[in-house]
């Protein structure tokens, strides 16, 4: 067959159909399970054959990656979609809502963004994708004085774990709360007059990449 072959070309467009069901399982399995799931299970939540996830994904950690990546561009999606917002603070809180409702819904995309258990270079990749925009999310609410001068950007994973922190806690009891103390958050982030400073400040981004290298979430003990 040659390359511009209909038939190869019909392979190639199987194969990457293959690769996104793969994917889309693993994600949904993770959703609830975090990063326990096995290759096994991914075939067979995808209806396909384990031979067919074990060619595409080899181990554990490859599909790993590709469900990190996938997740860092809905991130990254969420980012510039808030700062196309002209309001600075509702765009910057329509983000803040949006990942912390994908961090609190979703576990396994929590563990995978915000360690380095997993994907370790993949993490670096990512940041250097997510962070500017979500940096420039800050500075912009901060510069037109909608948020308090000591919040960083450093301090949006930690809000998306906290979120995530609620869920596993509480989520059989109250699906919802989280939404409670994103509100919380936001309150707390407000620029007011007369505002004392907060006792502590933020990580900088060197300390929030060491945490990041130190994290493990527990399905990887």
């Amino acid at each position: 067959m040659t390359a511009a072959d209909p038939e190869a070309s019909g392979l190639r467009k199987d194969a990457e159909r293959n690769r996104r069901r793969i994917i889309q399982a693993a994600r949904e399995l993770c959703v609830t399970r975090g990063l326990e799931a096995t290759l096994n299970e991914v075939a067979h939540h995808a209806n396909l054959g384990v031979g067919t996830v074990y060619r595409r994904f080899p181990t554990k950690e490859a599909l790993f990656e590709a469900i990190f990546l996938d997740g860092i561009d809905q991130l990254v999606t969420l980012a510039e979609a808030a700062l196309e917002a002209e309001d600075s603070w509702e765009g910057f809180a329509w983000f803040v809502w949006s990942m912390c409702e994908l961090t609190a819904t979703d576990r396994g995309l929590r563990e995978i963004a915000f360690s380095k258990a997993y994907c370790g270079g993949r993490v670096d990749l990512g940041r250097t994708q997510l962070e500017p925009r979500i940096s420039k999310l800050v500075e912009r609410a901060k510069r037109d004085g909608y948020l308090r001068p000591e919040v960083s950007s450093t301090d949006m994973p930690l809000c998306g774990l906290m979120t995530g922190a609620v869920s596993e806690y509480s989520g059989d009891v109250s699906a919802d709360l989280w939404r409670r103390y994103v509100s919380i958050l936001l309150e707390g982030m407000r620029c007011r007059p007369a505002q004392e400073r907060l006792a502590v400040d933020a990580l900088t981004q060197v300390e929030l990449h060491t945490a990041m290298d130190q994290w493990s979430p527990a399905s990887n003990g």
